[in-house]
C-alpha cells in the first residue's frame, strides 16, 4: 500500500485540511470538548467500571490516546460497536488481540438487545468478581463522537426498565476533600446485590489525531464532521483504500447475475434520498426504494471493478493512483446518475458514495490493521 502512504504523505490533496502529515497536536476540535475531557476525568473517579465504546471499523483509531492511562487504570470493557458494518472475518482477530492484552472486549450492535445483554453480562461479571465496599456500583459509558454511545445507553435503558420497572433514585459519595458528601447521579439500575447503575449521560472523548490517516479514518466513520475535512477528500481516501486493497476485484462475483444477463430494471427515483438509509431515520424504505438503492450499489461496484481491471497503471505508485481515482470519480458520476452538467457533481458523487459506504451497502470493512501479537515466551 505504498501508493496510499505516499499520497497521505503529500496530503492526498489535503494541504489546507486541519490535519497535517507531520503529526503533532491537532486543534481542530471545539473548545467545549476540552472542558468535557476535564469533566470526564473527574467523573471517572466516581465510576467503578467504564464501558469504552469504539467503532468496530476502526478499533484503534477511535480510541482517545490521552485518556488511555486513566481508562486502563479502571475496570474496563471495550465495546466494539457497529459490528454489523465490520468485516466478521477480521473482527474475531481484533477481539483475540484485545484478549491477548488482558483487556475484556465485546463486539456489539448497540441497536440489538441480545447483543447489549451479552455486553452487560460481561460488565456484571467484572463487577461481581471483586469485593467492593460500595453498596452501589456505577458504570460509565465513554467514547469519541458517533461511535454509538447514546444508542447503547438507550438500549441499556430499555433493558433496565424490563428488569426493574420502578427505577430507584441512587446516591453516591462524591470524590473530593470533604468526607460524607453525597450527590444525586442519574442512571439506570441493571442489577441487584450489588446494585449496579449505568450513568445515563455518556462521556464524549476528543478523538486523538496523531497523523493524517487516523484523521481520515475518523472522518470516514463520521467521528469527525465532514465539514472539517470535506466530503471529496474523504471519498478520495476511501477510493485509495479500496484500490490498494483490491477490494473491487472481489465484487465481480456479486454482480455475476447481472453480467450473465439476469437483470431487472429499477425505476428511476431521483427524489429518493440515500440519507433515508441511515438508522436514525424511522421511515423504512419501501421495496421500490430498496430496488433503486440496490441498482445504485451494483452500478457503483461495477464501475469500480471495471476501472480497476482496465487500469494499466500501478496502484502502488502515487501518481498512477491519483489518475485512477480521477477516472473512478467520472465512472461513479455515471453510476450514481448524477447529471454531467451539475456544477458540484464531484461533491454530489462524494456524498452519495460515502453514504453507501457508511450504511454498509458496499460491504463490511475494518480499516485498522490488527497489530501482531507477540507470542508468550
Amino acid at each position: 500500500m505504498s501508493g496510499l502512504k505516499e499520497l497521505l504523505k503529500k496530503g492526498l490533496g489535503l494541504g489546507d485540511m486541519a490535519f497535517n502529515a507531520g503529526g503533532g497536536a491537532i486543534t481542530w476540535f471545539p473548545g467545549h470538548m476540552a472542558a468535557a475531557t476535564r469533566a470526564i476525568r473527574h467523573r471517572l473517579k466516581l465510576a467503578d467500571l467504564v464501558i469504552e465504546v469504539r467503532d468496530a471499523r476502526i478499533p484503534f483509531s477511535s480510541a482517545n490516546a490521552d485518556l488511555q492511562p486513566h481508562l486502563s487504570a479502571k475496570r474496563r470493557v471495550v465495546a466494539l460497536n457497529k459490528k454489523d458494518l465490520a468485516n466478521p472475518n477480521i473482527m474475531h482477530k481484533w477481539t483475540h488481540y484485545f484478549e491477548s492484552c488482558n483487556q475484556n472486549c465485546v463486539a456489539i450492535n448497540a441497536h440489538s438487545m441480545s447483543s447489549v445483554k451479552k455486553l452487560l453480562e460481561v460488565v456484571e461479571f467484572k463487577l461481581k468478581e471483586v469485593i467492593c465496599r460500595e453498596p452501589t456500583l456505577l458504570v460509565m459509558v465513554v467514547g469519541v463522537p458517533n461511535v454509538g454511545k447514546s444508542a447503547l445507553i438507550n438500549s441499556i435503558h430499555q433493558i433496565a426498565k424490563s428488569r426493574f420497572p420502578v427505577q430507584e433514585k441512587m446516591k453516591r459519595a462524591a470524590v473530593g476533600p470533604l468526607p460524607g458528601v453525597t450527590q444525586d447521579i442519574a442512571g439506570f439500575k441493571i442489577a441487584h446485590k450489588p446494585s449496579i447503575y449505568v450513568l445515563d449521560t455518556p462521556g464524549v472523548l476528543v478523538p486523538s489525531i496523531s497523523d493524517i490517516e487516523t484523521g481520515l479514518k475518523l472522518a470516514l466513520a463520521e467521528s469527525v464532521k465532514d465539514s472539517v475535512v470535506g466530503e471529496e477528500r474523504i471519498a478520495q481516501y476511501l477510493l485509495a483504500v479500496l484500490d490498494t486493497r483490491g477490494t473491487p476485484l472481489h465484487w465481480n462475483h456479486l454482480n455475476n447475475r447481472r453480467i450473465d444477463g439476469i437483470e431487472y430494471e429499477a425505476e428511476e427515483n431521483p427524489e429518493y434520498s440515500l440519507k433515508n438509509l441511515k438508522p436514525k431515520r424511522r421511515n423504512l424504505p419501501n421495496r421500490s426504494d430498496l430496488v433503486y438503492v440496490e441498482d445504485l450499489v451494483m452500478g457503483v461496484q461495477r464501475a469500480l471493478y471495471s476501472t480497476l481491471t482496465e487500469f494499466d497503471g500501478n496502484v502502488e505508485d502515487e501518481s498512477d493512483l491519483e489518475s485512477l481515482i480521477d477516472l473512478q470519480f467520472s465512472a461513479l458520476q455515471k453510476a450514481l446518475k448524477i447529471p454531467h452538467k451539475a456544477s458540484e457533481a464531484r461533491l454530489m458523487v462524494s456524498k452519495k458514495f460515502l453514504t453507501l459506504f457508511r450504511t454498509g451497502k458496499l460491504g463490511p470493512f475494518i480499516l485498522d490493521d490488527v497489530p501482531n501479537v507477540k507470542p508468550v515466551s
